[in-house]
């Protein structure tokens, strides 16, 4: 009987419940935005980490953990690639043989990181074919490199011209030799824009006098929310001496990072549920002082303060549900076209970007999270609210309520 009164409360005045349920429903949408592009931009940082070169994980030799030179590298057999390729979630995986030496022309001479990769899964998991600005990519077999474009400028090479890169190899032997460029690639972070050189694995083998010997084989999982049980799979497969870290592991700076800006994020977060909070409690407020002579009415005739409490409060708990659930409605529809269609960023704050690594758009998330962990804070606010109703009713005084 109760919920039934409390249904009926509802829509007798439905001008006022829609007052309320909007209030709700403006701050899950709100709530909802905030959150989904902030997950999204972490989303973005993490991609462009992962995706432009480091990989979700990667699988070394704990030697090579301590001391990244190519005397700490290890054969690679299919049996361990069987066993990575076997795990749930795991997308596509790429060979890497990655070692110093200097890059020199006829004119100048400078380090470079030199990246041994099989061109169809380098491209499989880093895309790395679509930073190729003239030119062409590498194909399985080939004795050309890819130069980076600041690396090349900084040489003044071009595509055909030809690369001699110079050092040490496998066990101090000396590695030498002349490589026609193919392609010049133009990635847009600086950094690797500035010594990136990519060799064919075999040809990189040879050239380090390290055949058949990798320094890492990078896996990739769909996205970074697939990773945890990808890891657990990799521990429980990979013994020493080699082991895998994620890509957090690798890139902590990016992670402190990343929990720096969340907790801004949370502060401003609680701005945003102060104002939605005095939103929907400013319209509960409207309806008690509106109602108060109905209140009055009805305690005169009979009922209970306590039985009335409830009524009010169950009605506050309905428009909160209503209200969350289209509101949660409302934000797929705008959260899915900015999901599909990031938010470009133009002029310097989108150059600001390019200098930081990171895309110039603004990128929306689409995880489940984003929408139910709002939709029930917001809920929650709506029943915390709801107890104002019950004070009112416990403190109302019947002659003066008859006279409102």
């Amino acid at each position: 009987m109760i919920f039934s009164v409390a249904w009926r409360n509802l829509w007798r005045n439905s001008r006022r419940t829609m007052i309320t349920l909007a209030s709700v429903f403006f701050g899950v949408i709100l709530s909802t935005l905030m959150t989904s592009l902030q997950n999204g931009s972490y989303d973005a940082m993490i991609d462009n980490v992962v995706k432009f070169y480091s990989g979700y994980a990667q699988v070394f030799t704990e030697e090579y953990d301590e001391n990244k030179t190519i005397n700490n590298t290890y054969e690679l057999h299919d049996t361990l690639i069987k066993k990575i390729t076997n795990i749930p979630k795991v997308t596509s995986i790429s060979p890497r043989l990655e070692y110093f030496a200097l890059a020199s022309s006829e004119e100048m001479t400078k380090g470079a990181v030199i990246i041994g990769i099989n061109p169809e899964m380098e491209n499989n998991v880093t895309n790395v074919q679509k930073w190729v600005e003239s030119g062409e990519y590498l194909t399985e077999g080939d004795d050309g490199v890819l130069m980076a474009k600041n690396l090349a400028e900084y040489l003044h090479m071009k595509v055909g011209d030809t690369l001699i890169l110079y050092g040490q190899g496998y066990h101090g032997v000396t590695a030498a030799g002349l490589y026609p460029v193919k392609g010049i690639l133009n990635f847009p972070m600086p950094a690797l824009n500035n010594q990136l050189v990519y060799l064919d694995i075999n040809a990189c083998q040879d050239l380090f006098g390290a055949p058949g010997r990798v320094t890492s084989l990078i896996v990739m999982v769909e996205d970074h929310y697939d990773l945890p049980s990808v890891m657990y799979g990799l521990k429980n497969k990979i013994n020493s001496p080699l082991m895998v870290k994620s890509w957090d592991e690798m890139q902590p700076e990016l992670v402190q990072m990343i929990e720096a800006d969340r907790a801004g994020g949370v502060f401003m977060k609680v701005i945003l549920y102060m104002v939605i909070g005095f939103g929907i409690f400013g319209t509960i407020i409207m309806m008690m002082a509106e109602r108060t002579r109905e209140l009055g009415v009805t305690i005169a005739v009979g009922m209970q303060k306590r039985t009335m409490s409830w009524i009010l409060f169950i009605e506050t708990i309905l428009t909160g549900l209503i209200g969350t659930a289209v509101g949660i409605a409302g934000s797929i529809p705008i959260i899915s076209y900015f999901y599909n269609n990031p938010i470009g960023l133009t002029g310097d704050a989108a150059q600001t970007m390019i200098d930081m690594g990171i895309e110039p758009f603004f990128y929306f998330s689409w995880n489940l999270p984003v929408f139910y962990n709002q939709a029930i804070v917001v809920f929650i606010l709506t029943m915390v609210i709801g107890i104002f109703p019950i004070y009112k009713v416990s403190k109302i005084k019947v002659n003066q309520a008859l006279r409102a």
